[in-house]
């Protein structure tokens, strides 16, 4: 059996490597803000499984043939803040400006990272097994000098990543404190895989290399 992994996030990939697996890759290719749109009034959590509900199932519609015996896992991460018109689930900021308005607002407050986890398992080419679930994180701020922060901006790294912060990365020279799982901020909870994957009946230590 293989685990396959339904995003392009190095972070996911290197959470995993990291404890004893070697998934194979598979990018879904969905079309994340049409999902948005069609969902504008969900709530966060909804809104990040439904998300990862829908990578998981592109490519598990894709990889049966090729892996007729697998594991998809999909996930999908954004950061819960408090905005003017209450608790918003924001994404990739994608440009400096929007990573600097996100830095603004956030600096020196708390949110909580969302990832949304969505589990296939494919038996003989065809989906048996499904199990979806939410892990969230309370992560605490720094608060930035204005030259700090347009240096970490001119990195690149916040503009690719939920809420424009990392954990892993530079950002997180810029992260006081967490509450709960780490490497549910970094882009997959370990702990909430495990379960998920036991409610597919697989066990974590059957996919270590």
């Amino acid at each position: 059996m293989r685990l396959i992994l339904a995003s392009a996030s190095p972070a996911r990939l290197n959470v995993l490597k990291t404890a004893g697996i070697d998934p194979v890759v598979r990018v879904s290719g969905v079309d994340e803000d049409a999902i948005i749109r069609g969902l504008r009034r969900a709530d966060p959590p909804r809104l990040v499984v439904a998300l990862a509900a829908a990578k998981a199932e592109a490519v598990a519609l894709s990889v049966a043939e090729e892996f007729p015996d697998a594991v998809i896992i999909g996930c999908d991460s954004m950061l819960a803040v408090e905005g003017p018109d209450g608790v918003e689930a924001v994404g990739k900021p994608g440009t400096v400006e929007v990573a600097r308005a996100r830095w603004e607002q956030m600096a020196g407050t708390t949110g909580e990272l969302l990832t949304g986890h969505s589990v296939i398992r494919v038996e003989g080419g065809r989906t048996t097994k499904t199990a979806e679930g939410i892990a969230g994180t309370t992560v605490r701020f720094a608060e930035p000098s204005e030259a700090d922060l347009e240096a970490y901006l001119a990195t690149g790294e916040p503009l690719a990543v939920a809420g424009g912060f990392t954990l892993d990365g530079m950002g997180g020279w810029f992260v006081e404190g967490i509450e709960g799982d780490p490497s549910n901020v970094i882009g997959i909870s370990l702990p909430l895989t495990r379960r998920l994957l036991e409610a597919v009946d697989v066990s974590v230590v059957s996919l270590w290399r």
